[in-house]
């Protein structure tokens, strides 16, 4: 039994200790794998000549607005439950002063939608409930067209990208046909090949960076259109229960 014992204790530490043999002897080799790439990349960078800094720029602020978008743009940002369940029962008690202060309190889409239908509705109170759903309506077009406005800005990025791309291309090209005019025979099959990898490394570039935007562009699209359509059916309950509200007062 001891020996089971001594061997149960002893046998992972021995699959530890080779295990990280291994890996010390490994360690070295990958490193110097993971710098090869890296310097490599570096290079095809370099490569792709001046449109390459542009290209990062945008590269950099899509991403930045993909972050963005995903914490923002979610469907907390239009209603909660919480928020919906206080203003009913504030309706149904009839204090709209009471609902425009917790409207006043809260960030959602749904808030700035009842604040403005409130603010209208007390400073007027014998308008129709037309009249309200009118500014109810006209708060949430500002919103739908405010979210449609800002994720266009991807499209935006989206679309610009292959167009550097397409400039390095032709400036590439163009410092291709320069050397083939110039006719420098020492010289010009490295210059020539510089010219087409030029070309070639931009235009890849602009493509792998406008393809990923102009699809989370489709993404958060749908995404606003589903705020869109929960900010419509918020805003219709509540509507609703405020014009039975009046009628019943």
């Amino acid at each position: 039994m001891q020996a089971i014992g001594a061997l149960v204790i002893f046998a992972p530490m021995k699959l530890i200790l080779c295990a990280a043999s291994l890996l010390a002897f490994a360690s070295p080799a990958f490193s110097q794998e993971q710098t090869a790439r890296s310097t490599d990349l570096w290079q095809i960078i370099q490569s792709g000549g001046p449109v390459m800094y542009p290209l990062g720029a945008i590269s950099v602020l899509g991403l930045m607005l993909i972050l963005i978008y995903l914490m923002t743009l979610r469907r907390g940002a239009v209603l909660s439950n919480r928020y919906m369940q206080a203003a009913d029962a504030l309706i149904r008690k009839g204090d709209y002063l009471g609902l425009l202060a917790l409207s006043n309190r809260h960030n959602e889409a749904i808030a700035s939608v009842m604040e403005r239908a409130l603010n209208f509705l007390t400073k007027n109170p014998t308008s129709s409930m037309a009249e309200v759903r009118e500014i109810a309506q006209a708060e949430g077009m500002r919103l739908a067209s405010l979210w449609n406005q800002r994720i266009s800005y991807l499209a935006d990025i989206g679309s610009i990208a292959p167009m550097l791309g397409l400039l390095g291309t032709v400036l590439g090209m163009i410092t291709s046909f320069t050397v083939v005019a110039n006719d420098v025979v020492s010289s010009r099959p490295m210059l020539l090949a510089g010219g087409v990898a030029e070309a070639l490394i931009t235009t890849a570039a602009g493509l792998l960076i406008g393809i990923p935007l102009m699809a989370f562009y489709a993404f958060f699209r749908g995404r606003v259109q589903g705020m869109i359509s929960d900010l419509e059916a918020a805003s219709t309950v509540l509507l609703a229960h405020i014009s039975v509200s009046k009628s019943n007062d």
